[in-house]
């Protein structure tokens, strides 16, 4: 199985070797690297050549925003399941995509556990975000995968189709509600952690982003499940994120 990871940038030259080089030590050997830039002005575009071409597609050009080019990720994969890296994210260990390729041996979807850090210098961790296993209608109570760990099949692609543009900062949750509620797909959780996430991204930059992607969310179950208004997800999705805040300090 053929797996293709899309990582978007656009002036990321601070923190995308870090997220280049997880995927290249990654030991699974059936990869592809899909790399869409948004004409980055720095030196962006020279950390992406200094690693092996071979294994990458590199599309460079302006976009309409992450969701957009992250869809052109979407129609340029070659591989038999897709995943999105983001450029100041990296893959928690080398075997990462090994045990998703092995998960997506008897599913759909497959999806684990992130972490989010300071910094990919300290790895200090911020917060855990640990999953759970899907159950239909799981997405009314508040549930969600953790996008970051998130890898489908291409029928998956097929049947669901690309992000809905009409979403700022939750587009992703709104093609996993699609994915998880409105199919018939067979998902899997991996309990282990895949993808170290730096904080301070589109989804973690502040309170003003928090309220928005939760108001989008919201419309997406308004919109594929009929909820109303207000629905139970509004308050219990939020309050599933506190406990990831109860991050285990190490023994000195």
């Amino acid at each position: 199985m053929k797996i293709s990871v899309i990582t978007v940038c656009c002036n990321s030259a601070r923190t995308l070797g870090y997220t280049l080089e997880s995927f290249f030590c990654q030991n699974y050997p059936e990869k592809e690297l899909v790399v869409i830039d948004g004409a980055s002005t720095d030196e962006t575009l020279n950390i992406i050549r200094s690693f092996p071409q071979e294994r990458m597609i590199v599309i460079s050009e302006p976009d309409r925003g992450l969701y957009d080019a992250m869809n052109k990720g979407f129609d340029r994969f070659t591989g038999d399941a897709i995943g999105f890296l983001n450029s100041d994210d990296r893959f928690h260990d080398n075997e990462a995509l090994f045990e998703i390729a092995r998960a997506l041996g008897d599913s759909d979807i497959a999806f684990g556990n992130i972490d989010f850090v300071a910094d990919h210098v300290s790895s200090r961790v911020v917060r855990k975000w640990r999953g759970s296993e899907y159950n239909r209608g799981a997405f009314r109570r508040g549930w969600m995968a953790p996008h970051p760990s998130c890898y489908a099949r291409r029928a998956v692609v097929d049947a669901v189709g690309f992000f809905d543009l009409k979403y700022q900062t939750a587009a992703d949750y709104d093609w996993m509600l699609r994915a998880f509620e409105l199919q018939e797909f067979r998902a899997r959780f991996l309990d282990r952690t895949l993808v170290d996430m730096q904080v301070g991204g589109n989804s973690t930059s502040g309170i003003s982003a928090y309220i928005r992607s939760n108001i989008e969310s919201l419309q997406a179950r308004r919109k594929h499940l009929g909820t109303g208004v207000i629905d139970l997800a509004l308050f219990a999705k939020p309050l599933r994120k506190v406990t990831q805040f109860a991050v285990r300090r190490p023994v000195l």
